[in-house]
């Protein structure tokens, strides 16, 4: 009997797949490889906005899901940031955000380190039988930083662009502008949430600590 294929599995699956694809796509230093890079974030992006709702409509949540889903969530925020520090740091040429110049190292630890501690806290919670679901805030966060992420990669493909083609009018003069205040702005959101999903989250595993001693 042929089995039906689990499709929001495949998704998250495609996910993990298209994590470091963009990647390298963002690593190479041309404008037309930068914005296959950022076609395929958007298509890895709108993929993670759909697959959990998906699972739950059609009654298909698996353990593989549940597990995967936020390895593949993580992989694609490496596949992002990483590459944004290494392209703002060595190729100076592309000019820099406003208020951040690039994307310096500390929004790396900012980024990385909230979903670490939060990572070892829920592994903690679940080896003692407890489930941390996931908040609100956290699903915020996680907006904020693919929106991000996406108009980085575009912000990159376009400059690239721009001086591989020798743009210079008054209308991309003015939307490079309109752009780079847009992507600054979503960085701001995007660490502010994360740092406030962050406390929020200590003080539910503060309030599970607290009913185990109680």
């Amino acid at each position: 009997m042929r089995q039906s294929v689990n499709f929001p599995n495949a998704l998250t699956t495609m996910r993990v797949i298209l994590a470091p694809l963009v990647a390298a796509l963002l690593l190479q230093p041309n404008a037309s490889a930068r914005l296959v890079a950022f076609i395929v974030y958007v298509v890895a992006a709108v993929s993670d906005l759909v697959d959990g709702e998906l699972a739950r409509r059609r009654g298909e949540v698996t353990d593989f899901g549940k597990l995967v889903d936020p390895i593949a969530d993580k992989l694609l925020l490496v596949a992002t940031l990483i590459p944004f520090w290494v392209i703002t740091r060595n190729q100076p040429e592309l000019g820099g955000l406003p208020i951040f110049g690039g994307v310096p190292l500390w929004v790396l630890l900012v980024f990385f380190g909230r979903e670490f501690l939060i990572t070892v806290l829920r592994t903690r919670a679940a080896r003692s039988g407890t489930v941390v679901p996931a908040m609100p805030i956290g699903k915020y966060k996680a907006t904020a930083q693919s929106v991000f992420s996406g108009s980085m990669i575009l912000w990159l493909a376009l400059r690239t662009a721009a001086i591989q083609n020798g743009w210079s009018g008054e209308t991309y003069r003015a939307w490079e502008t309109f752009h780079g205040w847009f992507t600054s702005i979503m960085l701001i959101v995007a660490l502010i949430l994360t740092v406030v999903s962050l406390f929020v989250y200590l003080r539910a595993f503060r309030r599970i600590e607290k009913g185990k001693t109680a």
